[in-house]
This record gives C-alpha cells, sequence and structure tokens, in this order.
C-alpha cells in the first residue's frame, strides 16, 4: 500500500537489526505488553515467516517507508486477526526521530484501506492506555472511536491506568 509520504512494506531479512532495537527499547514495553527482551534468533525466524498468509498465522507486521526515500520510519502490526468474525487489532511504531511528520496517521489510513479492501474485515480496534493522548487524537484522527474503557487496567511506573478500546467499522 502506497501512500502520499509513506508506504507499507513487508517484513525483509535487513530489517532484523531495526526490529530488534524497536523490539527492546524499554520505552515502547508499556504500549505493546513487553516485559522481556526479544533474541535476535526469535526476530529472525520471526521474520522468516511473517511472509505467510494473514489467514495462517492471524497476525501481520509492516515495515512503514518513506516513498522519497525508502527509509524505514516505524512497523504496523496487524494482530489477534479474527476471519470468522472479520476482525482484527492494528497497532503502529513510528521511530522517535520521525515523529510529528504525518506518518502515523497515513500508516494507519494505510492499514485500514488494506483491511477493509483487501482482507475485508467489517472491523478493526486498537487498545490505548487513557494517558496516552497523543495515540489517542491519532487513532481518533483515522476514524476509531471510543468504545469501551478497562479501569486501572495497565500498571505502570505511575500506578494504575485504564485501557481504552477504540473500534472503527468499514464503511
Amino acid at each position: 500500500m502506497i501512500g502520499k509520504k509513506i508506504f507499507l512494506r513487508a517484513l525483509e531479512p535487513e530489517d532484523l537489526e531495526t526490529v530488534y532495537e524497536w523490539e527492546n527499547d524499554t520505552d515502547n514495553w508499556e504500549v505493546s505488553n513487553t516485559t522481556a527482551p526479544f533474541s535476535k534468533h526469535i526476530l529472525q525466524r520471526f521474520i522468516e515467516t511473517s511472509s505467510q498468509d494473514i489467514y495462517v498465522n492471524r497476525q501481520l507486521r509492516l515495515m512503514v517507508a518513506e516513498v522519497a526515500t525508502g527509509k524505514t520510519v516505524g512497523m504496523a502490526d496487524v494482530f489477534d486477526f479474527d476471519p470468522a468474525h472479520r476482525r482484527a487489532g492494528v497497532g503502529i511504531l513510528i521511530a522517535p526521530d520521525s515523529r510529528g511528520q504525518g506518518y502515523g496517521l497515513e500508516s494507519i489510513l494505510l492499514v485500514k484501506k488494506y483491511l477493509f479492501e483487501v482482507v475485508r474485515v467489517h472491523q478493526i480496534f486498537c487498545n490505548i492506555m487513557s494517558n496516552n493522548i497523543y495515540s489517542m487524537h491519532l487513532f481518533q484522527k483515522a476514524g476509531f472511536e471510543v468504545c469501551g474503557c478497562k479501569r486501572e487496567w495497565m500498571l505502570t511506573d505511575s500506578g494504575f491506568v485504564d485501557e481504552m478500546m477504540l473500534q472503527c467499522f468499514a464503511q
């Protein structure tokens, strides 16, 4: 999927170092529910099998790259894909040095387009901690609506934080 500023592409073996760095950045663990580092071996195996069909893996990882340069600036995840109920979860990560340039919004819009038009899901969802104002705004700007709140769901260094569930339906 190609947009104005970015395009989504499949994982490639040369993405191993980037994925390793981002997955093991403890600043990202709170939003990804990660509690232990990933080994390069595990990530290499993931990359090798990620080319399989979303119907097989029930998930899909896409790299976000700039149209102008091809530079990888982030990742988009499709998870908990449920073909029986035609729904999937969505998450994105934009590298800190690439934030604030519109890549996040365009990534979400391209993933939505892919899931609604190609995979033909009925709905997509995301879970965002209530104190993550930037992500809440970003997903709402992309057409997601808050549909629920899991109170005191995530334990952070600051204490428990609510987790908001957002949904977006195919038109």
